[in-house]
């Protein structure tokens, strides 16, 4: 018979890990409560040309990693590979801005990316992510920021960098990118294979490369900060002066761009430094033509993803301790038939009034089904035999100090919530 194992670049979160995982939830879900952030969700497939047209045909993730097939009506849809594109298209499909003048969203989704499989990196990941549209403001952009410097400090992280810096807008980055091919020209011909196919495609993607190569040979490239026009440059300022009053710590990066054609003026990322080569935690910026580019009016927008399996290598690679999941309130032993009879009705009872329980069902031995409530770590067995039949009776044992009573069935619940 076929054995069958989950796809190469996915993985199973297993009950051993998924109470992390919903401790990291609840985290994000709290600081997007107290920024005022509502959830949207979206389909996890999409018309293919919502993420030409919103990432650029030219990006690595259009051209090389996007899981796209035909459906059986000849429609060519997408598995959804960023969260940001997604959501504004909702945004503009419901004419969401109608109703505030700023809207705030968040989401817990997952994202498909066809790419090599490594630590941090798998072809099916999972994101928080955020969207705030309809405000230009240089606040929103400092607020969006702290708002990933609160998650990360509320999960426990203190390993890590913020990195800001601006990509410009249409006005003033086509004169960067022209300066940015002219200083590269000679040095195009020694780059690895992906950067000399940007160099005409998406040439601001080679200062975000990797290799030590390709980073020793542009390392005096020009930067986008030297070529921004006075909204572009007085926005930026602006932002600074913001994070420098909130006191978050953050360094000037002059290389730092964005994988995604969208994106304009403000660009960050919180990275570490215990994951190696996939240190970015955080990353997001602004995208102020997007929404006009998906068939809404003009509205300017910021948003970030966090990668959560990222998120979690990082809090383990620091050692946090995560707190563990709470162990059911009480176990219900039984001994005979009869007495099991009882147990499934008081198991349902106890549930119904919020009382979690568990009991076994593969008919072990009194003393097996002790083992197992103390395997399981509740606070209480509650004892259904012969004896306690005959007298409408359940002996409760703590399993901490060992002390048992016997009480009336009917008090039952009133005793474990007086106790």
């Amino acid at each position: 018979m076929t054995k069958f194992s989950a796809p190469r670049g996915t993985q199973d979160v297993l009950p051993a890990d998924s109470y992390k995982w919903i401790w990291a939830e609840s985290i994000f879900r709290e600081v997007c409560r107290l920024f005022g952030y509502s959830e949207i969700r979206t389909p996890t497939f999409e018309d293919t040309e919502l993420f030409n047209r919103s990432i650029g045909e030219a990006t690595d993730i259009v051209s090389k990693e996007m899981y796209t097939f035909t459906d059986r009506g000849g429609r060519s849809v997408t598995l959804r590979p960023e969260g940001t594109a997604p959501a504004i298209r909702a945004y503009v499909e419901h004419n969401l801005g109608a109703r505030l003048p700023v809207t705030k969203l968040y989401y817990i989704t997952s994202i498909f990316r066809y790419e090599r499989p490594q630590a941090g990196r798998f072809r099916e990941h999972h994101q928080f992510g955020i969207e705030c549209v309809g405000s230009d403001d240089p606040a929103v952009d400092a607020e969006v920021i702290s708002m990933g410097s609160e998650i990360l400090r509320r999960v426990g992280l203190t390993d890590w960098t913020l990195k800001i810096g601006s990509v410009g807008c249409k006005n003033c980055r086509p004169v960067f990118r022209s300066a940015l091919k002219e200083s590269l020209k000679t040095v195009m011909p020694h780059l690895c294979p992906n950067c000399q196919r940007r160099y005409d495609l998406n040439p601001l993607r080679i200062l975000d490369c990797k290799e030590d190569q390709c980073r020793r040979l542009t390392a005096d490239a020009p930067s986008a900060l030297d070529y921004l026009d006075d909204e572009c440059r007085v926005h930026f300022e602006t932002l600074r002066g913001y994070l420098d009053h909130t006191g978050i710590r953050y360094t000037v990066d002059r290389r730092l761009v964005r994988g995604l054609d969208y994106y304009t003026k403000t660009a960050f990322e919180f990275v570490g430094s215990q994951l190696g080569a996939q240190s970015q935690v955080i990353g997001g910026g602004r995208y102020d033509d997007l929404v006009e580019e998906l068939g809404g009016s003009p509205t300017p927008a910021i948003g970030f993803g966090m990668g959560i399996e990222r998120l979690l290598m990082s809090v383990e690679a620091e050692g946090i301790n995560i707190p563990d999941p709470p162990a059911p309130s009480t176990f219900v032993a039984v001994m005979g038939d009869e007495a099991k009879s009882a147990g499934v009705e008081l198991i349902y009872k106890l549930r119904s009034s919020g009382i979690s329980s568990e009991m076994d069902y593969s008919a072990k031995s009194l003393k097996a089904q002790m083992k197992l409530a103390d395997k399981l770590g509740v606070r209480y067995t509650l004892i259904l035999g012969e004896d306690e039949l005959r007298e409408s009776a359940v002996t409760i044992r703590n399993m901490h100090t060992k002390e048992q009573k016997q009480v009336p069935i009917s008090d039952v619940i009133k005793e474990l919530n007086e106790d």
